[in-house]
């Protein structure tokens, strides 16, 4: 990671870390609440937790990327991926969905809050433009539950470690403000590893098949009779 890439540079990705409900009384009170009844069962003291988003600079042009719920105005909704909040049965309630943002010139709304941000992550333009083309991609699980069996809840940042990991950046090594928690993270990057591990074994299979194929097409060649 290289903290403070030159934003004027032709293209960037830079790390936000925005403290859990900036901006957002009832947001920062639950994210207060969870945090105090995680601490108590693991034991452990109750640390701040951060909410992270994404600012890229590509060729294709200047997008904010982040996991927001989906604003009641239908033009004010920048969403590529929607998803549902607690339960797959309240999805279909504005309510209790959310969407992944890729929007261009758009703004994150509490970036005055960030702490320790922006980090810059890469200045490499394919890897920018690999980061804006994954969006859509995203898994659009229910938000505040495990349904892959990863240890933590899917949330933003789940979104987020899951892009940066699936566009060859190493999400492992990033890390939340000193103190704090960026609870999802660790669930967005186990699903990304998941999902290479899966397209490795199925090229790797398509590779094989091919190559056995072409085997005993040269072996039945190779024993016809000569005429």
């Amino acid at each position: 990671m290289t903290p403070g890439i030159d934003a004027t540079n032709a293209s960037v990705v830079q790390l936000y870390w925005i403290p859990l409900g900036a901006g957002a009384r009832v947001v920062r009170l639950s994210g207060r609440l969870y945090e105090a009844f995680d601490a108590w069962r693991h034991r452990r003291p109750a640390v701040p937790l951060y909410h992270s988003a994404l600012v890229v600079l590509a060729p294709e042009g200047r997008f904010i990327i982040e996991q927001t719920p989906i604003p009641r105005v239908r033009e004010r909704r920048h969403g590529v991926v929607e998803g549902p909040v607690g339960s797959k049965l309240a999805g279909h309630l504005r309510l209790f969905r959310y969407e992944v943002r890729r929007w261009r010139d758009g703004v994150i709304p509490d970036i005055a809050d960030a702490v320790g941000s922006p980090v810059g992550l890469s200045d490499d333009p394919a890897r920018a433009s690999q980061v804006v083309e994954l969006v859509p991609l995203v898994p659009a699980l229910v938000w505040g539950r495990d349904q892959e069996h990863t240890g933590e809840m899917w949330n933003s940042n789940s979104v987020i470690a899951w892009l940066l990991e699936r566009a060859g950046l190493d999400a492992v090594t990033i890390q939340p403000p000193a103190g704090g928690r960026a609870p999802g993270w660790s669930a967005g990057r186990e699903i990304a590893r998941r999902e290479r591990v899966q397209t490795w074994i199925e090229t790797s299979g398509s590779c094989a098949s091919a190559a056995s194929s072409s085997a005993a097409m040269n072996s039945t060649s190779g024993n016809r009779p000569f005429r």
